[in-house]
């Protein structure tokens, strides 16, 4: 497959020096490979489920632009020799290119830490446009403020049963977390169209990095879209400083005094801001249930599926955890603004 790929992007962007492919990370919809093109590297994408439309690339381009101009860091999209960003080789994958950045997770015990990325963040949200619609038109994607019915949990866990087997631990854990679901997101809604802007939806951890020098570099934008500021930051606070249900307030308080210190619109003041972390979290949880019991999915996604879902579970905050954040941005937040 390898082979193949190397293959079809030699002659899609037309290169004459030889091509190394050397496998890096990988998510929960793509693949990451090392292009050594000469003394050039690149970054290839390959992805696995439904590539980005049209709109979404073009979108991505405009605000990645924009976030550039405003001192964000990030990867350049390279066009093949026909002009596109989206080549489909054959065996049913999609093809992206960047440049190939040196990068490094982010130190989250460094004391600046929580003051870049609120600063980071803040830069995001001040530099984006205002978006009532997904790229391409279409209201705003459920996944972020919808959490699953009590009846898609029940097509998801239609094999749990057999699934509970020894050596596959997570299915019963997922079982158990239906029954404390209601209290948790008792208070998931829509999002206000008034305040939706042009965000990344996807600043975890490992999509958001450190260059040689400690400079921060967002990766992965193919998630962007219309949310509400504050709801996406709210979402990076437990998924950078809330792990295995131990929620670090203190680092969290730093973090959000330095997004409202740097100007960053969004505010969180109600239950309702968690609801793209719980959506999406509990979406994600669903969607991997189904792959990792899936018998047509090859084994590499199964296998990946399960970890997840693991992780997921693990991370996945407590009512009273939301209830202490809140405190302490209702607290806070008034007195920076």
């Amino acid at each position: 497959m390898v082979e193949e790929l190397v293959a079809y992007v030699r002659e899609a962007f037309g290169w004459d020096e030889d091509v190394v492919a050397t496998p890096g990370p990988r998510g929960a919809l793509g693949q990451i490979w090392r292009l050594d093109v000469g003394a050039a590297r690149y970054a290839l994408k390959e992805i696995f489920a439904e590539p980005p439309s049209e709109a979404l690339i073009e979108a991505e381009l405009a605000f990645a632009r924009r976030a550039a101009e405003a001192g964000v860091r990030l990867p350049a999209s390279h066009p093949d020799r026909a002009g596109r960003h989206l080549l489909a080789p054959p065996g049913g994958s999609w093809l992206r290119l960047y440049d190939w950045l040196d990068l490094r997770p982010i130190e989250l015990t460094a004391p600046a830490t929580p003051r870049e990325l609120g600063a980071l963040f803040a830069r995001l949200h001040q530099c984006a446009p205002a978006a009532t619609v997904e790229p391409g038109g279409g209201p705003p994607d459920p996944w972020y403020d919808r959490v699953p019915t009590a009846h898609e949990w029940a097509e998801a866990s239609a094999g749990w049963a057999e699934a509970s087997a020894p050596g596959v631990v997570w299915a019963a854990r997922l079982a158990d977390l239906l029954t404390t679901l209601p209290e948790l997101c008792a208070a998931v809604a829509p999002a206000d169209p008034a305040r939706l802007i042009v965000c990344h939806r996807d600043l975890h951890p490992e999509n958001v990095l450190a260059d040689p020098t400690g400079a921060l570099v967002v990766v992965d934008w193919d998630n962007l879209g219309p949310a509400e500021p504050g709801r996406e930051l709210a979402r990076a606070l437990f998924d950078w400083f809330c792990d295995n249900s131990i929620a670090d307030l203190d680092t969290m308080r730093g973090m959000y005094e330095a997004y409202v210190r740097e100007g960053g619109p969004g505010r969180i003041t109600e239950p309702a801001d968690f609801s793209m972390l719980l959506a999406s979290r509990l979406n994600f949880l669903r969607v991997q249930a189904r792959v990792a019991l899936d018998p047509r999915a090859e084994p590499r996604h199964r296998e990946w599926a399960e970890r997840e879902i693991d992780e997921g579970l693990r991370i996945l905050p407590t009512p009273r955890q939301l209830a202490d954040v809140l405190e302490l941005t209702r607290t806070h937040g008034t007195c920076w603004s």
